[in-house]
């Protein structure tokens, strides 16, 4: 693999011991042209009289670099770090820099509105991205108070961490902040349109760029009400009030991530403010991500980790409390259900890849190695052990110790240790123990329930980790099954436990309420009655339990994958909840179908999945049910009768007794029927003409590549290898259209030239080289030569560290796919 210079652990705490950063002030001038911006940055800071460390900046030109009114040679600078020598007690340093705007999200990123032609601007300084912005010592433990000053163009609205004064003539001015971490600092520009809020005391405001004006109007009562809501829940639990004076929600485009907390200015992707139809589970993990990021506003902004290795913590909290603030302050439910079905099989899959590593990973030398960690391991699995943790400890006990750490080390930086202690002195219990087992090693436990006849049962439990878990027993009663009694277990001290009544359940699941982070299995008399009657249970959670246990059991080759489907023919028509009928249509499409059964199968069970979906549509009044099985019978269509029927819809502007077909619909329908050759260039350019944007943008660049055309092909090739100026997004929508399981001959002959043509690719952007290695790996070629070629491309050591572990993460899937078949 490549090596990289990204800033160590070790080079990190030498620096961190030497200085400490008093402010950073800076200015950005926006008005230079397309290809660059100019940064001048002045930093204070005090040190070691007489040490020597280094500042970060990547420049396109580093134009003047003044130490304590000494001028010094910018060419100096060498591989983004420029030397500091004869530091004094007081230090103030001046950069002067042109900084090159972005196309990939990273630094500041410039997109250019295909509806208008205005120009938006955003920062990410996400972990090793401030250095694109403005000069600094970017590490989280050396934290600053933050002075930013703009001059854009006059029409403009700009926006960053502190409260704004505009000058006017283009001049933009941010009262100090307080202390915080450079990979935190934003600065939004552009012809923003705007709604205004109060809550509490604290000013709110919503923004996206003008064209989307309406969307955002449209939405805005539902997002203020989502964003006081959790801000009244948050503060009901915790002591310390928001610390960050507003808080602004902009929603910005191509944006690599779903939101980013950025105090007082969070960023959203835009893809959350909906320009189309959308079910009731897009809106639940709108208003979750929407928590979650305001979670942040105290884990991860008020007290920062110290080093990237407890990047999880920060992440893992706030994926926590987004489900549990949504579900306490929201009409939302249900998102525990949503979290099992859906969320949950992220952490699962990324458990059991040879890339897995520990909750709090001890091996997290470099900065480029903490962004290989931002995975379902850091998110799910991490607040799946804060969730047990909850259940093990005892909810006041959690907060309470919390509430602590928030007061020890408020406006800092603190570790994992630190916040153990402070839950272990509120809940007298080990913490660094259940933290050993639980955050320090890898793997999955299993967990498999023995039941006698008289109701006595006993937990097998394969793994080393403490759980505290339910276990629920059911009755099948006129064809329902109906909760008899939970038991409750501490596992491994309690493995056996017994039923109340003569008899046995006829179901017994174990993780019943899903408190715990471990894969179960069902015995053969509870599986009996899961295929008869799953969808009768009333709690939507456990459902959802046992519809990922299914999954997992598939995954694991302990079910058929064609059973599965049965599972789904009797059981899916009649769930009720939205976001479960869509993990189980998107595991049946995209795993099951086209990968886990033989190629020869795969034409008959996508019959039988659009009958799925037609049965729901017959079955239901519920807009969002209708939705999503709408959206997976586009997807199906295979037969000529079935494509006549997409035209039909296109050609009419109606689905019958469906869904209104709306752009988002269209744009599936037209992808469909372009894969089955049956629409064509001219029905790509029609259909982007009626509807213009970025999204469209998408979907044409998406359905360009899904061309069986061996020139279209050809020309989406290049596109994804050799144009370097291409937005992310366009790449990733190029990619998603090029591979179609439904017609693999199209694509054939570029199988193996992906892996000899991405070994020989020069160095590309972190996230297009994940990108390249995720979303255009060949994953639907199920074969062994397709295996090889993976193994024999991952042996090359020109890969970066990004591209290589997305190749080995997708060739452990693909070993899991060749075995199931």
């Amino acid at each position: 693999m490549i090596n990289s210079s990204a800033l160590t652990r070790d080079e990190a705490r030498v620096r961190a011991d030497l200085l400490d950063v008093r402010s950073y002030s800076i200015d950005l001038d926006f008005t230079r042209g397309e290809e660059v911006f100019g940064s001048a940055t002045l930093i204070r800071f005090a040190a070691e009289d007489g040490a020597t460390t280094f500042v970060d900046v990547r420049p396109e030109v580093l134009r003047r670099v003044v130490l304590n009114g000494r001028e010094l040679d910018p060419g100096s600078l060498a591989s983004g770090r420029f030397e500091l020598s004869g530091l004094q007690a007081e230090n103030e340093l001046r950069v002067e820099a042109d900084m090159p705007y972005s196309r990939t999200g990273e630094g500041v990123h410039r997109f250019v509105d295909p509806a208008d032609q205005e120009v938006y601007l955003y920062a990410n300084c996400g972990p090793d991205q401030a250095p694109r912005v403005f000069a600094c010592f970017d590490q989280p433990d050396l934290k600053g108070e933050i002075m930013i000053s703009v001059t854009a163009p006059e029409a403009w609205t700009v926006l960053s961490n502190g409260a704004c004064t505009h000058e006017g003539k283009g001049r933009w001015t941010f009262a100090p902040t307080i202390p915080m971490s450079t990979y935190l600092v934003t600065v939004t520009a552009g012809r923003l349109h705007s709604r205004r809020s109060e809550h509490d005391g604290i000013p709110l405001g919503l923004y996206c760029r003008k064209s989307l004006a309406a969307y955002l109007d449209e939405d805005a009562e539902e997002l203020f009400a989502l964003t006081r809501g959790s801000f009244d829940r948050l503060h009901q639990v915790f002591d310390d009030r928001y610390a960050f004076g507003k808080y602004d929600q902009v929603f910005v485009p191509e944006m690599n991530w779903g939101a980013v907390e950025k105090p007082s200015c969070v960023l959203f992707n835009e893809r959350f403010l909906f320009q189309a139809a959308v079910t009731d589970g897009q809106r639940e993990l709108r208003a979750v991500v929407m928590a979650h990021e305001m979670a942040h506003m105290w884990f991860g902004n008020l007290v920062t980790m110290r080093w990237w290795d407890d990047i999880w913590l920060s992440e893992s909290f706030a994926e926590y409390m987004g489900y549990e603030v949504a579900a306490a302050s929201t009409r939302f439910t249900t998102t525990w259900s949503t979290f099992a079905a859906a969320r949950k099989a992220w952490g699962y899959d990324a458990d059991q890849r040879r890339s897995t590593h520990p909750v709090a990973a001890d091996s997290v030398e470099d900065v480029e190695s903490a962004l290989m960690n931002f995975d379902g391991i850091s998110y799910v699995k991490g607040a799946s052990a804060l969730r047990q943790l909850v259940a093990w400890a005892g909810e006041d006990a959690f907060l309470k110790g919390v509430n602590d750490y928030f007061s020890r080390y408020r406006l800092g930086n603190a570790a994992l240790a630190d916040l153990l202690d402070c839950i272990e002195r509120a809940a007298g219990r080990d913490m660094h123990e259940w933290a050993r087992r639980w955050l320090r090693t890898t793997g999955i436990d299993l967990l498999r329930p023995e039941v006698s006849d008289d109701g006595t049962l006993t937990v097998i439990h394969e793994g080393e980790r403490p759980h505290r878990i339910q276990v629920g027993g059911y009755d099948l009663v006129n064809e329902r099954l109906v909760l008899r009694e939970r038991l409750e277990l501490d596992l491994p001290e309690t493995t056996r436990g017994h039923f109340s009544g003569p008899e046995r359940p006829d179901l017994v699941l174990l993780n019943d309420g899903d408190l715990s982070y471990a894969k179960v299995r069902l015995d053969e008399r509870s599986w009996r009655s899961v295929t008869a009657a799953l969808s009768t249970i009333d709690d939507p959670l456990t459902r959802a339990v046992l519809w990922n246990t299914a999954r997992d059991m598939v995954r694991d080759a302990d079910l058929p994958a064609d059973s599965f489907l049965t599972l789904v023919e009797a059981q899916l028509p009649s769930e009720r909840v939205v976001t479960v009928v869509e993990a189980v249509l998107a595991f049946a499409r995209q795993q099951v179908i086209d990968r886990y059964l033989p190629p020869a199968l795969r034409a008959g069970a996508l019959t039988r999945l659009a009958f799925v979906c037609r049965q729901i549509l017959e079955g239901t009044s519920d807009d969002g049910l209708r939705l999503a099985a709408t959206r997976t019978l586009i997807s199906s269509a295979q037969t000529s009768d079935e494509l006549t029927e997409l035209e039909d819809w296109l050609r009419t502007g109606t689905i019958p007794d469906g869904p209104a077909l709306d752009a988002e619909l269209r744009w599936q329908a037209l992808l469909r029927l372009t894969v089955w050759g049956r629409a064509d260039e001219p029905n790509i350019e029609a259909e982007l003409a009626r509807d213009p944007g970025l999204t469209s943008e998408e979907n044409a660049a998406k359905c360009r590549a899904a061309l069986p055309d061996p020139a279209a092909k050809e020309r989406a090739w290049n596109l994804l290898f050799n144009d370097e100026k291409v937005s992310k997004h366009l790449l990733l929508a190029t990619a998603q259209g090029f591979w179609q399981p439904s017609r693999p001959e199209t694509t054939e002959a570029f199988v193996e030239r992906y892996f000899q043509d991405i070994a020989a690719m020069p160095e590309r952007a972190p996230v297009v080289a994940r990108l390249l290695g995720l979303d255009l790996f060949p994953a639907h070629a199920v074969t062994p030569a397709t295996e090889q070629w993976a193994a024999d491309c991952l042996a090359h050591n020109t890969l970066s560290a990004p591209l290589h572990r997305a190749l080995s993460d997708q060739l452990d899937d693909l070993r899991r796919a060749l075995h199931l078949q």
